[in-house]
């Protein structure tokens, strides 16, 4: 199986899919996407509803398996590329975004995700993970946040909560926890969205934007590690949850809880939640999902924090600006257009002025 090769395999065949992928010729089944690999997670594990929601999505997308690479790091979540029907490559820790990259420079033709983990991406990977983003590289990042190390057994992860008493935090975590999205936006994420494993309608809806958009797209999805964190998002699936989440949809203004009692308005250079019957209609806040402004985005993610008080749902950012793989590709095709007597030829930017030929 070649995967990094240059030839636009399928691009002949008339059919454009996302991104301008090509598109498989008919409908397709969740089965089509589904390996004959046993699923080897710990009973009750998010990483299922993902997988699963993945499959049926990938059916729905309508691209041909060939032309599906999905790349994973190492931790729980990276045996995701495992039960897939599709191109897939468990690699090394952290690196994923890098891999990622050279093969969404090589291989237009391949549409290319990234699996990944809240200890994986925002640890040892972490400057691969901004660099991506940065960089807005044609792929999308799916970060499963659980909030713990589950691979190696439960010790405290980068969002793990101040205070998290874990097996290499047996006083409790020190270490102030990244806001995933925050860190995203900050990085300039031309697609930043969030969805929790048990929303399987919102995490669709998601996936489908985030593959149709050209470039890096960002998206977080909160999921229980049974074993070593049990319980942590279930404030979020029972109880008074309607009165925590605050989804997202363009041009609505932003209500939430029993009724909309809460709304979401602007609070000096932020945004803050009030009670909606203590505030004007006109200064609740209208969602704009394609703002050029990163700062209103950046400020729906820091209504957001650890204690799930308020936790946003839904596609925070998603904007459009040239890709580092087209540009990529626009340079490497000017050079090979050079005549190479003069020069300005390819091998001469290749060796440089400061080469010597010895012998």
């Amino acid at each position: 199986m070649t995967i990094v090769e240059t030839s636009l395999v399928g691009t002949d065949l008339g059919l454009t899919g996302v991104s301008g992928v090509p598109a498989a010729e008919g409908p397709q089944k969740v089965k089509d996407f589904t390996s004959d690999q046993e699923v080897r997670w710990c009973p009750g594990c998010g990483d299922y509803v993902i997988l699963a929601t993945v499959r049926g999505f990938l059916a729905e997308l309508g691209l041909r398996r060939e032309n599906l690479m999905f790349v994973s790091g190492i931790g729980c979540s990276s045996r995701f590329p495992y039960y897939l029907e599709a191109y897939g490559i468990h690699s090394i820790h952290g690196r994923a975004p890098a891999i990622a990259t050279g093969l969404a420079v090589t291989r237009p033709d391949l549409s290319v995700w990234v699996v990944t983990g809240d200890g994986d991406a925002l640890s040892i990977g972490g400057n691969h993970l901004i660099h991506a983003l940065r960089r807005n590289v044609n792929m999308t990042i799916l970060l499963f946040n659980n909030r713990i190390y589950g691979l190696t057994k439960g010790q405290y992860s980068p969002t793990s909560e101040q205070g998290k008493i874990t097996k290499s935090t047996p006083m409790g975590s020190v270490d102030h926890p990244f806001n995933t999205l925050s860190l995203a936006l900050g990085a300039e994420a031309t697609f930043a969205a969030r969805a929790i494993d048990s929303d399987r309608a919102g995490l669709t809806e998601v996936l489908r934007a985030a593959a149709e958009h050209r470039g890096t797209s960002f998206v977080e999805i909160l999921q229980d590690c049974p074993i070593f964190n049990d319980g942590s998002f279930d404030v979020l699936r029972r109880g008074d949850a309607e009165s925590r989440l605050v989804p997202l949809h363009h041009g609505q203004p932003l209500r939430f809880g029993a009724d909309g009692e809460y709304a979401v308005v602007q609070s000096g250079f932020g945004l803050r939640v009030a009670h909606t019957a203590e505030v004007a209609e006109s200064d609740i806040v209208v969602h704009d999902a394609y703002s050029d402004d990163p700062e209103y985005a950046y400020a729906l993610s820091r209504l957001s924090d650890q204690d799930l008080g308020h936790v946003v749902t839904g596609i925070f950012r998603s904007v459009t600006r040239p890709t580092y793989d087209d540009g990529v590709r626009a340079q490497n095709r000017a050079a090979a257009d050079r005549d190479p007597l003069t020069p300005d030829s390819l091998q001469t930017l290749l060796t440089g002025p400061e080469t010597w030929t010895v012998g």
